[in-house]
């Protein structure tokens, strides 16, 4: 797509698909920021993450556990912002008409805000069960995910639809 075309068509196109690819991206840097601040907690950065005064939260307490720690030989928070940030890029990516033009950026935006959300359901549950506590960061990361995958289905589904010949 022509850059001065697709800079215009997301700044200022108005559709209900691209409205909710814009909340996905802000969902997506909302879970990136969380994955900023357990990563500086879990690199020595900081020395402490403070919780809501209510609820089974425990950031420190989880954070600091091996959970954090056994995948990748690396903090879990720093690939946390790498997968947020894909996230984002396929929420950004392609112009306005995007599920007739190029179906397979919204199809793969819809696998991957799903993919997000059976990954934190996952890791809820891990961090639930190895530390009896959650992480407040990571639970609103997983929030976001959950809200990013219901905003996907829609263009997802127009998108595989045109793959089909259908749409």
């Amino acid at each position: 797509m022509n850059p001065t075309q697709l800079s215009y068509e997301l700044r200022n196109g108005q559709s209900a698909d691209l409205t909710r690819r814009r909340w996905i991206i802000g969902l997506s840097i909302l879970g990136v920021a969380a994955g900023q601040i357990v990563s500086l907690y879990q690199t020595g950065i900081i020395k402490h993450l403070p919780d809501p005064p209510i609820g089974p939260f425990d950031s420190d307490k989880v954070d600091a556990s091996d959970y954090g720690y056994k995948r990748l030989d690396t903090p879990d928070a720093l690939p946390m912002m790498v997968t947020y940030g894909l996230t984002a890029c396929l929420a950004g990516a392609g112009g306005l008409h995007r599920a007739s033009q190029q179906p397979l950026l919204p199809v793969a935006m819809g696998l991957k805000t799903l993919f997000d959300t059976l990954t934190t359901v996952k890791l809820g549950q891990e961090e639930w069960q190895e530390n009896k506590a959650l992480c407040f960061y990571c639970q609103v990361a997983s929030v976001a995910s959950v809200a990013s995958l219901a905003l996907a289905v829609p263009e997802a589904i127009k998108g595989v639809k045109k793959l089909l010949g259908k749409g």
